[in-house]
């Protein structure tokens, strides 16, 4: 990867703790900060922190912002992204070989006002261009533009990738198994199904789907520590849920409650008999609309080892779920006194900090410290 230059930044930005606020937080364990480290974002999405200090922002109306060192720079070279409802530029990640590769994945909205698909592509950082760019993937079913087009992205220790679709708004294209919608995909790093998928030789199911019936996952995130699989999802009916995700596996979303006629999960229906679902490892109990997901395993947080950490888009707050080791919530932590405003994304990064991506037009991203 080309190194950041101040001669080939096309914008700078004084560092981000001298405009904004550090925010205190005193938690049950540990007391902790919220360190602003980018600032003046538009409705950013994703962040992948990268060695050496360098962060990487999707902002869902189509940019990629970088931050070194305080300083901003617009990264040119995207392919084209329909921009509408809640698609557009969406997650990004770097691959686990990126100190040798340069490859940094991105999933965004592929098509235009009729239609439009979420697709995973590629590409290499040079500078303030994206290089080599190539398209990976593209769900298999286009449909109206905007609503729950997903998506994250997290890599499993086998190298492989695992990346979410939404519903796309249809909830019975979640228990459709012909269709990509409404499920969590298993990709190589070339975007075809790996060879040992679940499903791969089962007849009517699309060989990339790793498990199937959920709406709108917005955080993902992998515990090699435990091989677990964490992932959270909004649901409309206002009960938002963890899931520990199984591998070829149904989790529920849709099914038809005769007397609201909502598609939930709920009895028997033609979509599927409640027995025949993974139930969620723990049910929100407000409307939290989740988006971001951490396991926390870095060494600033001595006393939050395996738990997870999630943030909220419509609760505005951040939440501590300490998990056993037999997978079961064990408790739930509020950690903010004051709303954040809208948490897109929680990540951990190389460095053991966690991250906080945070806002809409005026987007924030903070690095948590410990507040010694």
């Amino acid at each position: 990867m080309e190194r950041l230059s101040a001669i080939s930044l096309t914008m700078a930005l004084a560092v981000a703790s001298a405009h904004a606020e550090e925010k205190p937080m005193d938690t049950e364990h540990q007391n902790l900060r919220l360190v602003p480290v980018a600032e003046n974002l538009e409705q950013p999405w994703g962040v992948a922190v990268l060695p050496g200090g360098l962060f990487v922002i999707s902002e869902r109306t189509g940019q990629i912002q970088t931050f070194y060192n305080g300083e901003r720079q617009e990264v040119e070279g995207l392919p084209g992204i329909h921009v509408e409802g809640q698609g557009g530029l969406l997650d990004i990640a770097a691959s686990p070989d990126y100190p040798d590769t340069g490859w940094l994945y991105f999933t965004y909205s592929n098509g235009d006002t009729g239609s439009t698909a979420t697709a995973l592509a590629r590409g290499r950082l040079a500078g303030d261009r994206l290089v080599d760019v190539e398209e990976l993937f593209e769900q298999n079913r286009r449909s109206e533009p905007g609503p729950q087009a997903g998506s994250r992205l997290a890599w499993l220790e086998d190298d492989t990738l695992l990346m979410s679709v939404g519903d796309r708004g249809s909830p019975e294209r979640a228990q459709d198994t012909q269709d990509h919608a409404g499920s969590i995909l298993r990709l190589d790093p070339q975007g075809l199904a790996p060879e040992d998928n679940p499903l791969l030789e089962e007849a009517g199911y699309l060989p990339e789907i790793y498990s199937w019936g959920h709406r709108h996952v917005l955080g993902l995130a992998v515990d090699e520590d435990r091989d677990n699989i964490w992932a959270v999802e909004a649901r409309s009916n206002g009960h938002d849920e963890l899931l520990l995700i199984q591998r070829g596996e149904n989790h529920g979303w849709a099914d038809e409650d005769e007397d609201s006629g909502m598609l939930e999960r709920g009895a028997s229906s033609g979509f599927f008999n409640e027995d025949e679902v993974v139930e969620p490892a723990y049910r929100f109990s407000e409307d939290v609309s989740p988006s971001g997901l951490a396991v926390v395993n870095g060494e600033h947080y001595p006393q939050w080892q395996g738990n997870l950490l999630v943030g909220g888009l419509e609760s505005e707050q951040l939440y501590r779920i300490e998990v056993t080791d037999g997978n079961e919530v064990a408790g739930v932590e509020e950690l903010l006194d004051e709303p954040l405003g809208p948490v897109r994304d929680v990540r951990q990064s190389p460095d053991g900090y966690l991250y906080v991506l945070v806002g809409d037009e005026n987007g924030m991203l903070y690095r948590l410290e410990p507040n010694e």
